[in-house]
Formats: structure tokens, sequence, C-alpha cells
């Protein structure tokens, strides 16, 4: 098999954006453009993947790390001389070498192989990824000869009336035998009024050496998106959004309204789950089999256990057990774990506690750097008082233990196994097992004291 190389295209600052962000670090679906595209060549077998980064480089280098390798362009001098950047590490390679713009985020791996495949067939120095545009006005149309090989690519503005009727486009991806790709851009002249190096120059001197210059249609035009700008890259995330959702509802998950749920792409939701509207999963979520998300509810880097319910609550790096129960209006913050059958109820915050099986926070709690035991029952109003002001400390409350309404537990401290609080208490010390622990001044009644602070009331 020819040996295979690529290179990302990732130096441009993109103005257009209009944006301090680096234009490929843009995120589509909640992952950045230029990510999407490394992550589809890396299902491909390339000997070497090679990304150009320029202005910003540090971020792309923190953002794809040791996926790639990179290469510095240090002047903006167009998409050849980008290239060109690449020749101390792939000069000397014989193969095939994909060039793929890194604010192309749709493009898919199953494209990519295939435009590899159809260019080793065709034994061509170079190929064209190409597709039929609804709307090609500003696209470079690809111009056939009789044998329906690739006569040229010519620009929008440089078309002829005739040409400009052609659909087919050039997307600015392209297959390149290595050798001949660095051998022809050291002959791309850059006089032209932007004074720049331009990469579809190398097809024509191609040509003209002779050697062959193929095209590869793509059947799906959407694929091959260039982000440009926010109006582009809000095109780009609603394309991704529906592709990403139609594979879930294919594999088996009930997705009420497409429209309005956003799944990132490492998401991972298992058979039977049901999603309502209005729900967000980001990270690396993982939904067991029959549960219930949403409405309204967003969900980043948790697992989520069969059977669950969330309703319109948030959650972030918990892990969330079996048949629990959570919200409506529940917060589960980072660090905390639920174990089956818990239930968290309207109004309840969880922070970096654990919550194990069959215990109850029903509504308008918090619970914060806790451990609570099993078959435990915290009543409305219970606070975790963990901050002193300058350190967080520890509450644990053991097996089958009942906190009542409105009570206050000072940490450190522990309610053992079995034990009541009485409801309106505030705890700051330890309660023994099956004790009840009542920590509240004694009522009062002082008889007519009303009477004498009511002013009378005037006629």
């Amino acid at each position: 098999m020819t040996k295979r190389y690529a290179v990302v295209l990732a130096a441009g600052q993109g103005t257009r954006m209009k944006s301090k962000l680096y234009k490929v670090l843009h995120p589509v679906m909640g992952r950045p453009m230029v990510q999407h595209v490394v992550d589809q060549l890396n299902k491909l077998e390339l000997e070497k993947l090679i990304t150009v980064v320029g202005f910003g480089a540090e971020k792309v280098q923190e953002q794809l790390g040791e996926a790639v390798e990179f290469v510095i362009q240090e002047e903006q001098l167009g998409t050849g001389h980008a290239v060109l950047q690449a020749e101390d590490l792939l000069q000397d390679k014989e193969g095939t070498t994909i060039v793929v713009s890194g604010d192309t985020p749709l493009l898919t791996n199953h494209t990519l192989e295939a435009l590899m495949n159809h260019h080793d067939s065709e034994g061509a120095k170079a190929t064209i990824l190409t597709a039929e545009a609804p709307d090609p006005t500003g696209y470079g149309r690809v111009i056939r000869n009789e044998n329906n090989t690739v006569e040229k690519v010519v620009e929008h503005k440089d078309a002829s009336a005739q040409e400009l009727a052609i659909s087919e486009i050039n997307t600015g991806t392209y297959c390149f035998d290595n050798q001949a790709l660095f051998t022809a851009l050291k002959q791309v002249s850059n006089e032209n009024a932007q004074g720049e190096y331009y990469l579809p120059d190398v097809l024509e001197i191609l040509k003209k050496s002779g050697e062959k210059v193929g095209a590869f249609q793509t059947g799906t035009f959407d694929e091959t998106l260039g982000v440009n700008d926010r109006v582009a890259l809000s095109q780009a995330e609603k394309l991704m959004k529906k592709r990403i959702n139609e594979q879930h509802m294919r594999n088996g998950v009930t997705i009420t309204d497409p429209e309005n749920t956003y799944i990132a792409p490492e998401v991972v939701i298992e058979q039977d789950v049901v999603i309502y509207p209005g729900t967000i999963l980001n990270g690396k979520t993982v939904i067991k089999s029959d549960a219930v998300i949403g409405p309204n509810s967003e969900i980043e880097n948790c697992t989520v256990g069969v059977g669950t319910v969330i309703r319109q609550s948030v959650a972030k790096d918990s892990e969330i057990g079996e048949r629990v129960q959570v919200g409506p209006f529940a917060h589960i913050r980072p660090q905390s774990s639920l174990g089956d059958q818990v239930k968290i109820g309207n109004f309840v915050e969880v922070k970096k506690a654990a919550v194990e099986e069959n215990s109850k926070v029903s509504h308008l709690s918090y619970i914060g750097d806790a451990e609570i035991g099993k078959g435990v029952n915290i009543g409305c109003g219970t606070i975790t008082v963990n901050y002193d002001g300058e350190n967080k400390h520890l509450t644990k409350i053991e097996d089958d233990a009942f906190i009542g309404c409105n009570s206050n537990l000072i940490a450190p401290v522990t309610v053992g196994k079995g034990a009541y609080v009485a409801a309106g208490s505030t705890i700051n010390q330890n309660v023994p097992e099956e004790a009840l622990s009542i920590a509240r001044a004694r009522q009062t009644n002082k008889e007519d004291y009303a009477k004498k602070i009511k002013k009378p009331k005037k006629d």
C-alpha cells in the first residue's frame, strides 16, 4: 500500500471571524474545528500528520498535543507557502500527501479515505476533492475535458459565463504525489494582487508538465463547508448537530426534538435512552440504557446509569448511578457520586459529595464536601456548612440517619448510623449512633405581646 501523509493548514488568523480567538479553535458542537479535522485524519493509516501553525501557534499546539507534528509559518504568504513549510519533514518521502484546511470541521474520514483511494487508483499526480454546489457563487469551478479529467480550475472572478454555469466546485482539499507536490511548490509564483503563493497553482504547473490532475466528487456538499465567519460557523454547528443526532437515533436513541438537542461528538449513548428538548450533552459523557434526560438539562463529563431520570438539571464531572432521580432544578457539581436509587430533588445542590444508594435529598438543600451513607433521609433546607472562610471540611452522615428540615451541620462533624437530628437544629458536635440530637433554642411564648407593639388604627 502507498504510504500516506497529511498536512493540515491551520496558520491563518481568520480576520473575518472578528475574534480574539484563533480561527481554527472556534468550537463546533463543543470541539475546536481543527480538532474535528485531526480526529478524522487520525482514523486513516497515515505515516505522518503535520499541522501548519502561525498566529496563535501555542494555543493550537496545546489543543492538539502529541497527536500531530507541527511546523511554523512565520509569515502568512498563502496556502502554497504554508504547505512548503512541511518540506523538511516530507520532501524525501515517497507516497501520497493529503492537504486539508483546519477550518473544514465537517469532513469525514470516509470521504478523505475515498479521495485518497481514488487518487491512488487513477495514478494521478494531483486529485481535487470536488462537490456539486447548490449555489457555486464565489467558488472556483472545476472544468473537465471530454475524457472527464480536469482541464483546469477557474476562480469565480475569472470565469466566463459558460464556466460560471458549472456547479462542480473546488473544495480546497487535495491529494498529491508527495514528490511532485514539493517539486511544483518551488515553481509557484507570487505574482498576483495579494502577493501570495497559492496551492491551486500547483495544479496548473503539473498540467503543463504533462502530469495527470484528477478530481473526486463527494456526494455531500455540506461536508465540504469551510468556516470563514460566524455565519458559516453557525451553519457548521447546525450540520454537525444534525449528523450526530441522526447517528444516535439510528443506534436506538429517542431524541424527541433533534433541532433543540445538542450532543457533543465524544458522548456515548446506549439504546432506549430518551432525550427531551433543550438537552445539552458535552465532553466524555456516557448515558446508559433506559435513562431519561431532559427537558432542559445540561450534562458534561458524567456517567449516567441505567434507568436514571434527570429533568431540568445541571450535572458536571460526576458519577450518577442506576435508577437515580435528579431534579427538577438540581445542580450536581464536580466530583460528586450518586449511588443507585438515590433521589436528588428540586433546588438541591450537591458538590464533591458521595451519596450512597437509596438515600434522599428531596428539596432545597446544599450537600457539599460530604459522605452520605445508605438509606439516609435529608430533610428540606438542610445545609452541610463546609467552609470556615479559609478551608473546606467534611460532613459524614452514616447509614439510615434522618436529618430533620432546616438543619445546619457544621463541618467537620459526623452523624452516626441510625441517628436523628431534630428539625431546625444547628449541629456542631458529633451525633452518636441511634441518638436524637436537638440543637435549637427553647420556644418562649409571650402572651399579648403583639398587642403592645401594634399602633392603633386611625379612623
